[in-house]
């Protein structure tokens, strides 16, 4: 008789640090198991995570530039039926249930940071263009990154703290035996869930509060172009506190550079300015909101700088490429690497992948020739750029996911824009058809990318756990499928009912810096590359200083009221992590608090999506008046005194 999955409530001693010489991880499920992985049930639950967290989550990343991880909720939410169910031995399957739901927010985040941009730059936005995209885009990236499976997950066990893996691990592990936190997380689901729906449905308090709301706040705003702004939101709260104190913190550093030293100083000459400066502005310095000033100039200077982060990513990666590579080039000339590890190390097969890349290649070469291009010479170099720069850009994702919990995709897109557009220059594309090819071309490469990252996280649950790898990779590919069909729908809906442009629509902040990039360069107007250098240069002076470039670069082109949250969060983190002298206590209450986190952002961005279906059928109950900005500071605080209290309520 085979034998069960391993029982048990903790993982292995040695499942976080470097291994001595000699010494082997044994996972809670061994090799000699025969564990339940892919079932009806587990496959099904995962379609099912997949579809609810693509529509989740492409509301809140087009509204505020941030795509929440959706690994920890799908496993608390898998954890919780399981137990109510009465389900035995779920550890495995519920590991594939995690695996093909957190497709969702790595596929929605290569598509929401870049095809809104067709709708900002008024082109043809087809369904099958997002859809196809977003496919292609995602199934390269599982394909790229499998070869690099074994470096990351086993060759530096220990060497890597994979966060967002050790917590969605450690969810799985203690589900197992008890399944309260699956409630927690539904009833912060519904706090959070309510405090956004009723500001976002009804309006009984506003979205974000600015300085503006006070008298001497709009006197600092239109004479000094001064102005502080928050969003007041549940999902933005939750999303800062998961994030941490460190990286908030450094993401609003780059906020308040732009918007309290760079802004103002622009804003000192306005009065000696008589000719408007840039391509396609027509004010005055002096004419100009803060916010105008932002977009314009500052703005301009942070997308330089994630071009640059991402670049320094590539050269720091070159041996991770090099070793990772020598692996799997091992197995494509027979080498056997299962006998170490059983099933524990068995992938799909190299001469598979290799065949499956060649056929998804040549589907995006169809892709690009028959709907979008309709030019074999600039088919052929678009589709060999689409591949060289995602297989480059690979281990950048998969290092940052693997070092920080944090996947730079938004930056290392940007960068392929610009290279992309200046290649479909060379080859004779320009103007709305070079703006569509340009912006396609990065919808896949950036779902390429956010794959790559996401899925090493997938597979170092797997690793710690003991899946089977090739079960895995192959239902991936059906996470991928069902999240890009969700996700091409979701956009398209937004649009129509919100649009991207104009008062009241959609923030979509990084399709508007990838547009703010298209937009020159293909009408053959001048591109701002005086901005971008400068920003390059801060990226490599906060390199030499130690300084994380590319979270400080997000936060100088992302607005101040989408970033100032982030910090609110860290510092209830903080707060909550810190206040008992027990290290027990406060591990206990982090851990509390990022439950209820989880809840905010998947009950904060569920509820927008309704909020949106609402309005889509006609069913617009929002109301306007004078008390909304103050009213929302008032909830802000109450929100935020029972995110404490509720946190710090585990004394255990």
């Amino acid at each position: 008789m085979e034998k069960e999955e391993q029982q048990g409530n903790s993982l292995p001693e040695n499942a976080y640090r470097e291994l001595a010489p000699g010494e082997e991880y044994k996972p809670l499920m061994p090799a000699n198991s025969n564990p339940r992985e892919v079932t009806t049930y587990s496959v099904l639950f995962g379609i099912l995570m997949a579809i609810i967290f693509s529509a989740a989550t492409a509301y809140l990343g087009l509204k505020v530039g941030q795509v929440f991880e959706a690994a920890i909720p799908i496993a608390i939410i898998a954890v919780g039926a399981g137990n109510m169910l009465g389900r035995k031995n779920m550890l495995g399957q519920n590991v594939i249930i995690q695996s093909i739901g957190a497709s969702s927010g790595v596929v929605v985040a290569g598509a929401i940071f870049t095809l809104p941009a067709l709708y900002i730059l008024k082109l043809d936005a087809h369904f099958y263009q997002i859809f196809l995209s977003s496919l292609f885009g995602g199934i390269l990236g599982i394909l790229l990154l499998i070869p690099f499976r074994k470096y990351f997950v086993k060759e530096m066990h220990g060497k890597y703290p994979f966060p967002e893996a050790t917590a969605t691990t450690e969810v799985l592990v203690s589900g197992e035996k008890k399944g309260n936190q699956a409630k927690l997380l539904v009833v912060s689901g519904l706090v959070g869930g309510l405090y956004d729906f009723c500001a976002t449905t009804f309006g009984l308090w506003a979205e974000s509060i600015s300085t503006t709301l006070t008298g001497w706040g709009a006197m600092m705003a239109d004479k000094f172009k001064v102005v502080f702004k928050l969003n007041t939101g549940a999902a933005l709260l939750g999303l800062g506190y998961i994030i941490g104190l460190r990286y908030a913190a450094i993401i609003c550093a780059g906020s308040f550079t732009v918007w309290f030293v760079l802004i103002p100083f622009v804003s000192h000459f306005a009065g000696g300015q008589t000719v408007a400066v840039g391509e396609g502005v027509t004010k005055l310095l002096g004419e100009m909101s803060p916010d105008e000033i932002f977009r314009n100039y500052a703005r301009l200077i942070g997308i330089g700088a994630i071009a640059m982060a991402g670049l320094i990513g590539v050269i720091r990666s070159s041996g991770i490429i090099k070793q990772a590579l020598a692996l799997a080039v091992g197995e494509l000339k027979g080498k056997k690497s299962d006998a170490d590890g059983g099933r524990l190390q068995r992938d799909i097969s190299m001469r598979l992948v290799l065949a499956l890349m060649i056929a998804v290649l040549l589907a995006i070469f169809v892709f690009f020739q028959f709907g979008v291009l309709w030019n074999l010479t600039q088919t052929v170099i678009a589709t060999f750029f689409v591949f060289i720069i995602s297989f480059l850009f690979t281990t950048v994702a998969a290092n940052a996911i693997a070092i920080v919990g944090s996947n730079p995709v938004s930056g290392m897109t940007l960068m392929t824009l610009i290279l992309g557009s200046l290649v479909l220059i060379s080859a004779g594309l320009s103007g709305t058809g070079g703006m569509t090819a340009a912006m396609i071309i990065g919808g896949v490469v950036c779902t390429a990318l956010a794959m790559a990252g996401g899925f090493i996280t997938d597979l170092k649950i797997g690793y710690w756990l003991g899946t089977t790898p090739a079960k895995q990779e192959r239902w991936k590919f059906l996470g991928t499928f069902v999240s890009a069909v969700t996700v091409a729908g979701v956009m398209i809906i937004l649009n129509e009912t919100y649009g991207f442009v104009g008062e009241g629509a959609i923030e979509a902040p990084q399709a508007n810096a990838m547009a703010a990039v298209i937009k020159p360069l293909m009408e053959g107007g001048s591109a701002p590359w005086m901005l971008y250098c400068a920003g390059a240069a801060l990226a490599l002076i906060l390199t030499m200083v130690g300084v994380p470039a590319l979270a400080f670069a997000l936060g100088m082109f992302i607005s101040l009221d989408l970033n100032t949250p982030l910090l609110v969060g860290g510092l209830i983190s903080w707060y909550v992590g810190s206040r008992s002298k027990d290290d027990l206590i406060n591990k206990a209450r982090r851990d509390r608090g990022t439950l209820i986190a989880s809840g905010f952002i998947a009950g904060g961005a569920l509820m927008g999506v309704v909020s949106t279906i609402l309005r889509y059928a006609g069913l617009d109950w929002f109301v306007k008046w004078s008390g909304a900005g103050w009213m929302a500071a008032v909830m802000y605080v109450l929100i935020i005194i029972y995110f404490i209290k509720d946190s710090t309520r585990n004394n255990k």
